[in-house]
């Protein structure tokens, strides 16, 4: 095993995937299921995500869902990744995560991400424009200062029960959200994988222009991917068929599908348009899978080359009983401590 992969946090974000046959409740029963095992198998961190008017992800309030998960669990942090602060009022999202760590002291976790709604008739829903990225840090500042109990954005005007707690921040990003989280002395979530050289140079940036701040007195590098682990090569990549094939349909359909069984794919004969299979195959691509010493090498090297601090792994597959089987034997490759 690797000494990196020894001295390296590895965390779960579960963007709760529907499933097709199976209810929405039924994905987010799933998340909290996951969340108690991951805390079982000596995980760091268990994050849910913000997903809306998606029917394959049934995880679009994730702050409701993380104190689901809080209160399903006793010792592994919990966290969002993200709320989606472009989406939310500054006060709002204070407001929540002082109730989540006046409810769990010392387990929340509150990642912050730039993403609109996906189509023009969600961001109305939402009340927001494709341009409300642009004032992400103006809106970051004036969250950080409601706990702080600095903010002027609003005289006055102060959260409760948030003033005076610490909740650390982590900023999900690419290269120009990294900067942001460079400035404001946060921690720095980045993805994806398979754009790797673009990612190592992203946190160069982010450590070239980090300043401490009262959250983080140096840099913080969490690497976000999709991580796969069985018994052979085939069966970890085919854990990754049927997202990639969800995929696939939405970039050629609009419509981000809930996850079908892998062999309802290309190779059984599933009707497939040129362009979508294209993005079919992209999707495959890029992601750490194979057996644990496959994966064990890979994510060697990786974390090596980044000097990463964490990995947070965002694998969703249909057949949950091997995609939980894969965070068990990740757990090994990670040389985990298991909770009783």
């Amino acid at each position: 095993m690797s000494s990196t992969i020894r001295t390296t946090q590895f965390s779960i974000l579960d963007r709760s995937r529907t499933r097709e046959g199976h209810p929405g409740a039924a994905a987010l029963r799933d998340t909290v299921d996951l969340a108690r095992r991951a805390e079982r198998l000596g995980y760091h961190r268990f994050w849910v995500s913000e997903h809306h008017s998606v029917p394959g992800v049934a995880g679009s309030a994730p702050t409701v869902l993380a104190a689901a998960v809080a209160s399903a669990t006793s010792a592994i942090r919990v966290g969002t990744g993200g709320v989606m602060l472009p989406n939310h009022r500054p006060l709002v999202v204070a407001e929540q995560f002082g109730v989540l760590e006046s409810l769990f002291p010392g387990r929340i976790d509150m990642g912050l991400g730039r993403s609109v709604g996906f189509t023009d008739g969600i961001r109305r829903a939402l009340g927001t424009e494709k341009d409300a990225t642009e004032d992400f840090g103006d809106r970051l500042a004036e969250l950080l200062g409601y706990f702080a109990g600095t903010q002027t954005a609003h005289p006055q005007v102060h959260a409760r029960p948030a003033e005076g707690l610490t909740v650390p921040a982590f900023v999900l990003a690419t290269g120009a959200g990294a900067q942001v989280a460079a400035a404001a002395g946060l921690a720095l979530v980045i993805g994806d994988l398979r754009g790797r050289q673009k990612m190592l140079d992203a946190i160069d940036a982010y450590r070239d222009a980090f300043r401490p701040s009262g959250l983080w007195e140096r840099p913080y590098v969490v690497i976000s991917g999709t991580v796969a682990v069985a018994g052979t090569t085939e069966q970890a990549r085919r854990l990754l068929l049927p997202e990639a094939r969800s995929l696939a349909y939405s970039r050629t359909h609009g419509v981000f599908p809930p996850l079908r069984p892998a062999e309802d794919g290309p190779a059984a004969g599933a009707a497939m348009s040129e362009r979508e299979r294209g993005f079919y195959e992209d999707a495959q691509r890029g992601h750490v899978y194979g057996t644990e010493e496959q994966v064990a090498e890979e994510l060697g090297t990786l974390i090596g080359r980044s000097g990463a601090d964490e990995v947070l792994v965002t694998t969703s597959s249909y057949d949950r009983p091997a995609l939980v089987e894969s965070f068990e034997r990740l757990a090994r490759v990670a040389g985990l401590t298991a909770r009783e």
